[in-house]
């Protein structure tokens, strides 16, 4: 590292004012924060907040956390790919198989949203925003390994433009930017997005009687169709490999077609524990968002009238991408409510939407995307009234 620091001392001058480069000092500092803590300390007098993190070290603790997802996605990828041609496989293929098909996304990811970054910090004059550094990653585990890169790079930048940088940057969204690039994928390109099968191929033919269909499209089929129950309709999925392929703990496990990293409840688990851990993330959004999607579930399991109703309330946990919104993506610090009391409605009234979308618009059977996304619109209106009702209770104690 100290050759490192001695190659970015050695040309800093010429980034810096009066430098040849210039234009492009805050693309160069971009880097050398990444790599080194800045140099910049509070003042030696007065109350200053004193910690040890910095924005750039957040954001790679967010990072860290999304690793055993992504890591899990590599390796089910290329599972899915094995399993769905009936042939076995070391791990080291299976590995590789992930690897081909999901590090390009990721690279694709980065770089155009990187890119975009770059171009505006130039061009306005002010550091390079960190959230990128999370939102680079998010973006590839909410979607299939089947998506074209084109398709990403396009979302990309839909997302940091539109999303993000017309509201003025990093802080200034008011929804969440690598669901805002999901969606755009939703309504753009439906088919890719949303398709039933997500097992990747490439050239090969899949085993007769093999489905690729993600838990949810087995569910929107079941309820749709008036097959009987939905938990019937999934045991009887796939058995041409497994009765128990969608059981509860293969879906908790993430042995099952579906977006690159939210398969696995388990590995979101591991990953909410650590944001927790550190304070990054708000476990109180996380939490009730959770108990939002039981409270719904058991009360359409109390009214029974449709075979999605009947589905018991826990499934909701682990089906789709409810643990994975819930922990990376409604517990997002910018567009989530900001007020303790208002976590917890914000969070709640989460997990109650996303039910309430899956079983009354089967045709859009992952309710959490859209879900977050309205609720990251009411998040001002909901610490307002917060506010405002704390304002009330301490002016009633107050003596005159």
């Amino acid at each position: 590292m100290e050759v490192i620091r001695k190659v970015i001392d050695k040309y800093k001058p010429n980034f810096t004012k009066g430098g040849k480069l210039e234009r492009f000092y805050y693309i160069f500092e971009a880097f050398e924060t990444f790599l080194y803590a800045p140099d910049i300390t509070a003042p030696n007098k007065g109350a200053q907040i004193r910690d040890a993190i910095d924005m750039k070290r957040m954001m790679n603790t967010v990072i860290v956390s999304m690793l055993p997802c992504l890591l899990f996605g590599i390796y089910n990828v290329g599972y899915q790919h094995f399993l769905a041609i009936g042939q076995e496989a070391t791990i080291g293929e299976i590995v590789g198989i992930g690897l081909l098909k999901v590090l390009p996304i990721v690279v694709v990811s980065y770089a155009t949203g990187l890119g975009i970054e770059f171009t505006f910090c130039t061009i306005r004059r002010h550091p390079v925003n960190e959230g990128f550094l999370v939102t680079g990653m998010l973006i590839p585990l909410v979607v299939p390994p089947t998506i074209p890169l084109w398709q990403v790079a396009l979302a990309t930048a839909f997302a940091v433009i539109i999303g993000k940088e017309v509201f003025g940057g990093t802080g200034m969204n008011i929804l969440n930017v690598a669901l805002t690039a999901r969606a755009f994928l939703y309504f753009a390109y439906p088919q890719q997005i949303s398709g039933d099968v997500w097992t990747y191929l490439g050239d090969k033919t899949p085993v007769d009687g093999f489905s690729g269909a993600t838990p949810l499209a087995v569910a929107y089929e079941a309820s749709s169709n008036n097959t009987g129950a939905v938990i019937d309709a999934l045991n009887q999925t796939n058995t041409v490999l497994s009765a128990d392929f969608y059981s509860f703990t293969n879906m908790f496990m993430g042995f099952i077609p579906g977006s690159i990293g939210e398969t696995s409840t388990l590995m979101v688990i591991l990953g909410a524990l650590l944001l927790i851990m550190t304070g990054v993330g708000s476990w109180k959004v996380i939490v009730s968002v959770f108990l939002g999607a039981l409270a719904m579930g058991f009360g359409f399991n109390a009214i029974g009238a449709n075979a999605y109703m009947q589905l018991p309330a826990y499934y909701h946990l682990v089906i789709g991408g409810l643990a994975f919104g819930a922990v990376f993506m409604a517990s997002d610090p910018v567009t989530a409510a900001q007020t303790e009391r208002g976590k917890w409605i914000y969070g709640f009234l989460i997990g109650v939407l996303t039910v309430i979308i899956r079983v009354f618009n089967p045709a859009y059977p992952e309710g959490i995307m859209l879900a977050i996304l309205l609720m990251n619109v009411f998040a001002p209106l909901i610490d307002f009234y917060v506010v405002k009702g704390n304002k009330k209770r301490r002016l009633k104690r107050a003596t005159v």
